[in-house]
């Protein structure tokens, strides 16, 4: 896969002076399978940049093509259909549906692509430490805990790149390097793409290359 992005700057953002190595109004491509760590501070558009990729957020100039493609162009058939095989995310907020179970949350994901069994999906738990929460409603569960949850269902899915959002920001050092490795495992599997949004910390991926917005 490929993301070009030509100019890209958000609405809220175009007024504000950028540093001389932000990636906003610049223009550069992503390619599968690199793995890119985007740093920068609160406020400066981690989070936008990334429902931007989603087809969550319009508002903003220029342009980004994912395989040739303009984003502006995709109706809701084609961006479900790109989430569905082509970049899978583990957004800021989770996007979890917390009144429903664990179980169900990755039934919600996994029923899109059949791609593992019950079995395998409770042992994706088991690696995190939580498979006595399978039946247990998101909503009861811890910050961490969510995130994990999070984590595990971004990877039940097949995709080319997989985004992630500070998708370690509630979790300790044994269950970060945890998630770690299950990330890695995943992304070789399927020779996926990594593109991780950071307030400045440096993660165990072997990163490609540094973005800075």
């Amino acid at each position: 896969m490929e993301i070009l992005f030509k100019n890209l700057i958000p609405h809220p953002l175009k007024d504000y002076p950028h540093a001389e190595n932000s990636i906003w109004g610049k223009e550069f491509t992503l390619y599968s399978p690199k793995k890119y760590l985007l740093n920068a501070a609160s406020g400066k558009g981690k989070t936008t940049f990334t429902h931007i990729l989603a087809g969550i957020r319009k508002d903003f100039e220029g342009n980004v093509e994912i395989d040739k493609q303009k984003i502006t162009s995709f109706n809701s058939s084609k961006w479900t259909e790109f989430r569905k095989q082509k970049i899978s995310f583990v957004f800021q907020d989770l996007q979890l549906f917390p009144h429903l179970s664990v179980k169900e949350n990755f039934l919600v994901k996994n029923n899109l692509s059949n791609s593992f069994n019950a079995e395998e999906i409770l042992n994706f738990l088991k690696i995190v430490g939580l498979e006595e929460k399978f039946e247990q409603k998101c909503a009861l569960l811890s910050m961490g805990q969510q995130q994990r949850i999070a984590i595990i269902r971004a990877l039940l899915q097949p995709f080319e790149i997989l985004v992630l959002d500070e998708p370690f920001s509630h979790l300790d050092k044994v269950n970060t390097e945890i998630c770690l490795n299950l990330i890695n495992q995943r992304v070789n599997e399927l020779n996926a793409g990594i593109v991780l949004t950071s307030l400045g910390e440096h993660y165990d991926f072997n990163f490609d290359d540094e973005l800075f917005l």
